[in-house]
């Protein structure tokens, strides 16, 4: 017989093609002999061993084949299988769950229709120990959840989820500044934000204003998103200076607009009173932000987590949306929420009519008030020197 590796392995694959074992198996013995080290030699050798029913030497031969290559899909694939046949199902599931980690989705669209269809039955395999795991979690732990305060109850609810690969987990992505230690919260408790109800109590004040200044048709209101000609709009290439999505500041980057005071009076004094984001040249910004009909802001993420964001949803048609990493909501008129911009986040307006919301920035909750003004002396520093960040903006 040959002692070329490569002659071998055809002269294997002739022979399971055929479905001679015995030929397969001396074949890819001799080709894993003379190439040890060759990964798809001891896979092709482990096939061999199953047509020929010996389990045993096919486990020992795909443990050589993920020794040489940990995360060799068919390998993966064929040994989950071959525990799950013995009843081994951890084992199956281990396997099965390193084989789904190892293969991209867009890679499994191009797989051939039976490694195609291995995958759907990996994937089959853990959704159901996953729903079971879940089930069992979900009756032991529920009456202890319910006793639990409710933000440790969310914390511990979403941390479960994590781990069932129900939830995913979403970090700062900011694009200008990053302050570190701060906890990644997609919606923040509504009791870091004792003045949300007076904010709220306005409401119907701040609606009228603002009805009164779309019925005049005189609130400067501009597209939200102006990116300059040559410069790379990503996903902004349909909002890009449209009036899809529009905004009239009250105050941008810190400096009041005193026409937006003139024009609506009572909440140009209102957003005088609140502890809105006071870093000089950066906030904060106060403004009404319109999205026409059949709009969609894409996925996106905001410039620092040092501040936090305040919708005050103002005009609202039924089955408009908000999503901040995993969680979606509603926007309810009245009902005033903060989040993390810098996770990512979009809306959806999916209606006939017009979304307005009252939009401002606050600090982030968990930076105290000595920490804001260290932040300010280094803000001002950077600009005294000409190393000044970005201007922040935010939606």
């Amino acid at each position: 017989m040959s002692t070329d590796p490569v002659a071998l392995n055809q002269q294997g694959m002739i022979a399971l093609r055929q479905g001679d074992a015995a030929t397969a198996v001396r074949a890819f013995t001799a080709a894993v002999a003379a190439d040890p080290d060759a990964a798809i030699l001891h896979y092709n050798l482990a096939n061999a061993q199953a047509l020929a029913g010996d389990a045993a030497a096919q486990l020992e031969a795909l443990n050589a084949a993920l020794d040489r290559d940990p995360y060799m899909p068919h390998a993966l694939l064929a040994r989950g299988k071959l525990a799950e046949a013995q009843g081994q199902a951890a084992a199956a599931l281990a396997d099965y769950k390193r084989l789904l980690a190892a293969v991209p989705e867009q890679e499994a669209e191009a797989a051939g229709p039976g490694f195609r269809a291995g995958l759907a039955h990996a994937r089959a395999a853990v959704a159901a120990e996953t729903a079971s795991l879940a089930a069992r979690l979900d009756a032991v732990v529920a009456e202890a959840e319910a006793q639990a305060p409710a933000a440790e109850a969310e914390r511990f609810r979403h941390a479960v989820d994590v781990q069932l690969g129900r939830r995913r987990t979403f970090v700062h992505e900011p694009l200008v500044l990053n302050y570190p230690y701060l906890p990644a919260i997609q919606y923040f408790d509504r009791g870091l934000f004792p003045w949300l109800p007076e904010l709220e109590a306005a409401t119907p004040v701040i609606r009228d204003e603002l009805k009164a200044l779309l019925a005049a048709g005189n609130g400067g209101f501009a597209p939200y998103v102006r990116y300059p000609r040559g410069a790379p709009v990503n996903q902004w290439s349909e909002l890009n200076h449209s009036d899809a999505w529009a905004a009239t500041f009250f105050i941008e980057h810190g400096v009041p607009n005193p026409a937006m005071a003139e024009h609506c009076p009572r909440t140009a004094a209102l957003l005088g009173t609140l502890p809105l984001f006071d870093l000089p040249g950066r906030g904060p910004v106060a403004f009404f932000s319109l999205l026409k009909p059949q709009t969609r802001i894409p996925p996106h993420t905001g410039a620092t987590n040092i501040r936090s964001i305040i919708h005050l949803p103002l005009i609202v048609p039924a089955g408009c949306t908000f999503r901040v990493g995993n969680d979606t909501r509603p926007w309810i008129e009245g009902e005033a929420f903060a989040f993390d911009d810098t996770i990512e986040h979009e809306a959806v307006n999916p209606t006939d009519d017009l979304r307005a919301v009252l939009i401002i920035d606050a600090w982030n909750p968990f930076i105290g008030a000595g920490e804001r003004e260290l932040i300010r002396h280094w803000i001002r520093e950077l600009d005294a020197h000409g190393q000044g960040l970005t201007a922040f903006s935010g939606a």
